[in-house]
């Protein structure tokens, strides 16, 4: 059989000992959480950001910029509510490449996913224990969500996976909002099935028994562009395609809408600077159209201490994944957005 154990049985009871919350830490993350439910209900009208580095590669640089985002929330937080992305596994296109703390604790180090689990629950605790701010992160790999789930107040469904029946079955069965993305065709109709079946109650085999789950009707979806079939990127965030997005919330007849911007990969061409351009378009399209105000509610941006990105961990607080906006841009780009509303 080409599938080799490389550890023993992990116990998950230990793993989540491991930097658990505290009881104000987990109260803090409780109160996050009611607010981030009831925007997504619409009973809140502030906006929502999901915002951070593409990849949380570095400990020290990652709470850093959690430190900076903690006190901008303060300044804008009657407008504007920020959830930090703190993402710490990235999927990879052809399997290549950086695949997230969970995979390697040290960027510059081997793979162990065995320390990149206490590695990933480390950071997470100590983002919400020393700023309070509540944690998104991707659900790549669905057999790892017990491991985190207790940390995080908001779990994004990737453009690869979104078409995957378990992690359509899964979102059904989480209890907090989940974002799925469009896949990389494009084909919007994959992401609003994803979100009927998230939204729905299903049956599967979990964690070697039979469940059943109740539906999450806080699931929603992003928007974050596409690739043609010539490799060519296509956007999804103008007037006519959010006009779009929102009939097909209609049509489907799906609870909450709500759909937020991916500023970055396909709708900004990976041109991190472009970011700020994607934002202004669409804030303009929120107040020229009722609709789009009511519906469009958020952004998702990448979003580092240092512009750009490297290929190897260098320079501090610059992403070797995808390029970031700097921290003096991002403060600029979110006190922008506050002037605006």
């Amino acid at each position: 059989m080409g599938i080799h154990q490389t550890s023993s049985v992990i116990d998950i009871n230990n793993i989540k000992k491991a930097y658990a919350l505290s009881a104000e830490a987990t109260a803090k993350k409780t109160a996050n959480d009611k607010e981030l439910a009831d925007i997504i209900r619409g009973e809140d009208d502030r906006l929502l950001l999901i915002i951070g580095p593409c990849s949380s590669d570095n400990e020290e640089a990652v709470l850093d910029y959690a430190h900076r985002l903690a006190k901008l929330q303060e300044k804008v937080r009657d407008k504007i509510f920020l959830v930090m992305r703190a993402y710490t596994a990235k999927p990879r296109t052809n399997g290549d490449g950086y695949k997230g703390l969970i995979h390697q604790p040290n960027a510059k180090g081997d793979i162990n996913l065995l320390d990149g689990v206490t590695a990933v629950r480390k950071l997470h605790s100590r983002i919400i224990t020393e700023t309070g701010l509540p944690l998104a992160d991707e659900l790549l790999y669905p057999s790892n969500f017990d491991y985190f789930e207790d940390l995080l107040s908001y779990h994004a469904i990737g453009a690869r996976s979104v078409e995957d029946q378990e992690h359509r079955f899964l979102a059904s069965g989480i209890n907090a909002p989940t974002g799925m993305k469009n896949p990389t065709s494009g084909n919007l109709t994959v992401m609003f099935n994803g979100i009927y079946a998230a939204q729905s109650s299903q049956n599967f085999i979990y964690k070697d028994r039979e469940v059943r789950t109740d539906g999450n009707l806080l699931a929603h979806a992003i928007l974050r562009g596409a690739k043609n079939s010539y490799g060519l990127h296509e956007t999804n965030y103008h007037y006519e395609d959010l006009l779009k997005a929102i009939d097909q919330y209609d049509t489907m007849g799906l609870k909450y809408p709500f759909i937020l911007v991916d500023t970055n990969h396909d709708n900004s061409g990976k041109d991190y600077l472009g970011q700020v351009r994607i934002v202004r378009e669409v804030l303009l399209n929120r107040q020229w159209d009722s609709r789009i105000a009511k519906t469009v509610r958020g952004f998702m941006i990448e979003s580092y201490l240092e512009d750009g990105c490297q290929d190897e961990p260098a320079v501090y607080g610059k992403s070797i994944t995808d390029p970031c906006l700097g921290w003096e841009k991002t403060e600029k780009l979110i006190d922008e957005i506050y002037a605006s509303l």
